[in-house]
């Protein structure tokens, strides 16, 4: 029976010492007046490598202290008088501590404390911090290639609407209104495409006098006018003749680019100082001088005695004049805008190549089903120009919706928004460059992944060796304990059970 080993679980060895009676119930209130005394006696160590590392990653207990009182009997060897007590104040100190543990073995109560809490609370809390630290990594990692990735999608959504709009994006709204400002050799490319389609009007107009029998009917007039004369003003398709000047109403992107460019020179007129100016004293107006003109004015007195006014106006100063009835060739406001810049005759251009387009599509129909008997007569009958071959169709009808497509094109409408409106203006702007400031952002918040990746690395790399380090001092305390105890039962062998051993 002596022989058989004693086995404690590590959780049960504080309850085991008291119920056996090695320990009292009260043992903390002895182990706090230690623990001062141990605070005190430890500001004053001499500098010893082994102490330091005793003193390192765990709290100081009675089996330190044992090993610090051998370390000094080295260190205050001279001391030692000649009945073998040291007169070293830090010799009496760490002696004094050992003799408080040594009562009701306070110090076996604090060593099963010590276990319990390593095994129970320090390790699993370092250890969550480990893993919160690889999962802090690994969720960074993620996060910093989703911002990269988007990040790179704003970028390039802002590429693409650059390239979309054909600018460079150093300064968005700048070359925007810059863009816009070309827009008039945009129209005189879209009136040289039309030239192409000539032919084709004058067989649409041949073809509609054939139906007509011979009544001539004018046919997409601003298309031929466009076909003939190019982009010419308003003015000059309204009045049959091109006007002596032009007043432009300044549209909006011009006027912006304008008064970009007179910014500075406005700074440098208001920083300049006219100082007073000195009319002299010769200018004034008296008022003998002042003359009303030819206009007779008389001032009589009625009966009560109160002065009446009475004016005699020329007859011509009341005459009405209207500048809208003088046509003095000067193109003003919209007449001033030349067919394809006006928005009202620019639908009319527009309307009339859907016209064309819609006929031809019409007769290339006509020929490829066969037509009635009616107009399959007047067809035989009319000029060579008008019995053409069903390619020659195709071939028109080609080249008028070349000419459509550009100019209905999206490119163009966005010019013409960007030429006439400020309010889309700065709403593209804004777009553009919310996608760059948006993209900017992801990448910021992208490093920000990386500097939090690398502190919880830093961090995992500081706890793992306070994980080996607590094991070991844990499993160190442990054997102790166990030979202690074992002290005690005769040298019986005693295990600690439990978690302990498998940390």
């Amino acid at each position: 029976m002596e022989d058989m080993p004693i086995d404690i679980h590590y959780n049960k060895l504080s309850d085991w010492l008291v119920k056996r009676r090695h320990c009292k119930a009260n043992w903390q209130e002895s182990a706090i007046k230690i623990r001062e005394k141990i605070n005190t006696a430890i500001q004053d160590m001499p500098a010893h490598d082994e102490i330091t590392s005793l003193l390192t990653g765990t709290y100081i207990n009675y089996f330190h202290c044992l090993r610090i009182i051998e370390i000094l009997k080295t260190t205050e060897a001279n001391s030692k008088n000649i009945f073998g007590s040291y007169s070293s104040q830090r010799m009496k100190d760490w002696q004094e501590v050992v003799q408080l543990y040594k009562v009701d073995c306070v110090y076996l109560a604090e060593a099963a404390q010590m276990l319990s809490r390593n095994v129970n609370y320090e390790l699993p809390a370092l250890k969550r911090q480990v893993a919160k630290c690889v999962k802090s990594q690994q969720d960074s990692l993620r996060k910093e290639a989703e911002y990269s990735s988007l990040s790179a999608d704003f970028r390039g959504k802002y590429a693409d609407m650059c390239q979309q709009y054909g600018i460079e994006g150093r300064n968005v709204k700048r070359e925007l209104l810059l863009l816009a400002a070309d827009l008039s050799n945009t129209y005189n490319d879209i009136a040289n495409a039309a030239k192409s389609l000539l032919p084709s009007l004058n067989y649409y107009t041949e073809f509609i006098n054939l139906i007509n029998s011979g009544h001539k009917t004018v046919i997409c007039p601003l298309l031929r006018t466009v076909i003939q004369k190019g982009n010419i003003t308003t003015y000059e398709w309204r009045n049959n003749r091109p006007p002596t000047s032009s007043i432009d109403s300044t549209c909006f992107s011009q006027s912006l680019l304008s008064s970009e460019k007179s910014t500075e020179e406005e700074q440098l007129d208001s920083e300049i100082d006219w100082g007073a100016i000195d009319f002299g004293e010769d200018v004034g107006v008296e008022q003998d001088q002042i003359d009303f003109g030819d206009n007779e004015v008389d001032i009589e007195l009625n009966e009560q005695g109160n002065a009446e006014l009475t004016i005699q106006w020329d007859e011509a100063d009341t005459t009405e004049v209207c500048d809208d009835a003088i046509d003095d060739g000067v193109a003003r406001g919209k007449d001033a805008l030349t067919v394809l810049d006006n928005p009202a005759t620019r639908f009319q251009f527009m309307d009339e190549l859907i016209e064309l387009e819609l006929f031809l599509s019409q007769r290339l129909e006509d020929m490829t089903e066969g037509t009635d008997v009616i107009v399959l007569s007047l067809i035989q009958s009319a000029p060579l120009s008008l019995q053409i071959s069903h390619s020659d169709l195709r071939s028109m009808m080609s080249k008028v919706r070349e000419v459509n497509l550009k100019a209905s094109s999206p490119k163009l409408q966005q010019l013409m928004s960007i030429r006439n409106s400020p309010r889309y203006v700065e709403r593209v702007t804004e777009d553009i460059i919310k996608l760059l400031s948006q993209s900017d952002k992801m990448a910021a918040t992208g490093r920000l992944m990386i500097l939090k990746r690398e502190e919880a690395a830093e961090e995992e790399k500081v706890t793992k060796p306070k994980i080996s380090l607590v094991k070991e001092k844990t499993l160190e305390l442990k054997r102790l304990v166990e030979k202690e105890i074992s002290t005690k039962y005769k040298n019986r062998i005693v295990n600690i059970m439990g978690e302990i051993n498998s940390m």
